[in-house]
């Protein structure tokens, strides 16, 4: 299992979720729950992507911090190898 650090902020009356130490990996919802949801399909479909092209996941950073984000919380991602990748993300529950 890796621990990458998520952080949320609203903005127009949207919710934006960014992985902060998994570059390009972004997502919005009109609450905070949807957008860990979409955040978290969007780490799963950004890791799988690394791993089909033969790149190395990104290393996951604690320190990392978005000044601007109104809550920052880790994001979970559990990879399995074995004859096909398998992979599940989870995000902390309320």
């Amino acid at each position: 299992m890796l621990t990458y650090k998520s952080a949320y902020k609203w903005e127009d009356g949207v919710c934006l979720g960014e992985v902060l130490d998994f570059p390009g990996t972004v997502s919005f919802g009109r609450t905070l729950d949807e957008a860990r949801k979409n955040l978290a399909g969007a780490l799963q479909d950004m890791a799988e992507t690394n791993l089909l092209r033969g790149e190395a996941l990104p290393t996951p950073n604690a320190a990392a911090s978005d000044p601007e984000a109104e809550i920052d919380e880790p994001i979970y991602l559990v990879l399995q190898v074995g004859q096909s990748i398998s992979m599940h993300v989870a995000t902390p529950t309320p």
